[in-house]
């Protein structure tokens, strides 16, 4: 261990831009066992470890970096699946730069370690080798529902199963997995990688109920009359708007919409053809790691251009700087503090043009975070065949919430015990996007095995 003065940080290899923007397969390679155990050896092992405090869920990163390096993979797969629901997922999408990674001590000069692609070799490297998470099967009485199975519901369940309860999942969806599966694309996480999950779930005794929504297809209540418990993580799904005018214009698109019908498209499943942007001039208003998304996969759709424009600089864009550098390699266009002031039409009403305004960083706020200013007389326009707005989302606020005396706040928020996830209706706990409004897969995995824990707690004492 301690070898960060001989070796340096290493990043997993890329495929090319030209192969990459032509397919959805992923573009990260998988660690090899020598690169895997280069960058572990590298860890000081310090004794109040930075990456494990700043992980949501506390993973024992400086442990299983040690068991790579002595070559124990077996030990090494055991502590990355212990705290967390499907490390596999999160050495993919987690924003490592603002999480694990940049709290490495050794980020300060040295290069931090490279956490998520070591962990990502852990697991893919020990279900080559035949090894799998370890369940009791179903040992107890007790039956829990989960209501939505994005990483929130799924997370819940594995702790659930872990304890020998039986948990039935209900998903509106065709296939599990939420967010997961429709809303982050394959070049970022392979379907697979997700339906092996969930397979392991349905051996260790999971009953999965797809193309059920609750309130429509089946009744909260009649849920309710047959399980002990039950757990809400439907997520956050309300795409929020800009509140500016022209655009409810028909070429204007919500960006989970485009995913979503994308994914489908690359299932071979029936998708709505309007999100088919071949040789379009596509906008995409917004910043986050979803804006990334749609960028790339417009890239990927073969649109003629691709700009994102972003209200403040690239140093304060809210996702993870990996994704922007990405999208910049692919040839995505990036417009950096314009605020969009109108959506311009044709006669038709179709949106033509995005009216934007310079903006400029001020003092910084309460948050510590600068002030946007808009810049008076700066307005011109970004001319564009289709928009996307990616402003982020609300948690959608269905009827059998307040029917069932589960409450929720001003902007949709389902209210519960911090400490317990349990709402204000006994039994009946919720987490991820839900309560926290739209946030990361990791703390959705958080939210779903402290909500388990408690369940274990009260149906078994």
């Amino acid at each position: 261990m301690q070898e960060y003065l001989n070796i340096g940080r290493t990043d997993p290899q890329k495929r090319l831009v030209v192969e990459r923007v032509r397919d959805f397969k992923e573009i990260y390679e998988v660690f090899d066992k020598d690169r895997a155990a280069s960058q572990s050896v590298r860890c000081i092992q310090c004794g109040d470890p930075y990456c494990l405090n700043k992980c949501p869920l506390h993973n024992y990163i400086p442990q299983w970096l040690k068991s790579v390096a002595e070559k124990d993979l077996n030990f090494a797969f055991r502590l990355a699946n212990e705290p967390s629901p499907f490390p596999e997922v999160m050495g993919r999408v987690c924003p490592h730069d603002r999480l694990c990674e940049g709290d490495c001590t050794l980020n300060d000069g040295h290069g931090a370690i490279t956490i998520g692609s070591v962990e990502t070799f852990i697991v893919e490297e020990g279900f080559k080798n035949g090894l799998k998470p370890q369940f009791p099967g179903i040992t107890t009485d007790k039956k829990v529902a989960i209501i939505g199975s994005g990483p929130a519901g799924l997370s819940c369940a594995t702790y659930l199963l872990r304890s020998g309860i039986a948990v039935t999942m209900y998903e509106r969806s065709d296939r599990a997995g939420g967010l997961l599966t429709y809303g982050i694309p394959n070049f970022k996480l392979d379907k697979k990688i997700i339906e092996r999950r969930v397979k392991l779930l349905q051996e260790a005794g999971l009953e999965l109920v797809l193309n059920t929504e609750v309130g429509r297809d089946i009744s909260f209540e009649e849920i309710a009359d047959k399980h002990d418990a039950m757990f809400i993580g439907i997520g956050a799904t309300v795409a929020k708007k800009a509140g500016i005018a022209g655009e409810k214009a028909p070429n204007i698109y919500k960006a989970m919409d485009y995913l979503t019908n994308l994914q489908r498209k690359n299932f071979k499943l029936t998708y709505e053809k309007k999100f088919d942007f071949k040789d379009l001039d596509v906008v995409v208003v917004g910043g986050g790691d979803t804006a990334m998304d749609c960028l790339r996969t417009a890239k990927r759709e073969g649109a003629r251009s691709v700009t994102c424009l972003y209200r403040r600089d690239a140093h304060n864009m809210p996702g993870s700087q990996k994704e922007y550098k990405n999208a910049m390699e692919e040839g995505v266009d990036f417009t950096f503090c314009v605020s969009p002031k109108e959506i311009i039409l044709n006669e038709a009403g179709r949106a033509i043009a995005v009216e934007v305004m310079r903006t400029t960083l001020g003092a910084k706020d309460e948050s510590g975070r600068q002030k946007m200013e808009e810049i008076k007389g700066s307005e011109y326009r970004v001319s564009a065949d289709v928009i996307i707005m990616s402003l982020g989302f609300d948690p959608a606020t269905p009827s059998f919430l307040a029917e069932n005396g589960i409450e929720t706040n001003s902007w949709g928020g389902v209210i519960i015990n911090e400490e317990t996830h349990e709402t204000k209706t006994a039994g009946v706990y919720a987490g991820g996007d839900c309560f926290r409004g739209a946030d990361l897969v990791v703390t959705a995995a958080f939210d779903g095995r402290e909500a388990a824990r408690s369940m274990v707690k009260s149906l078994l004492g």
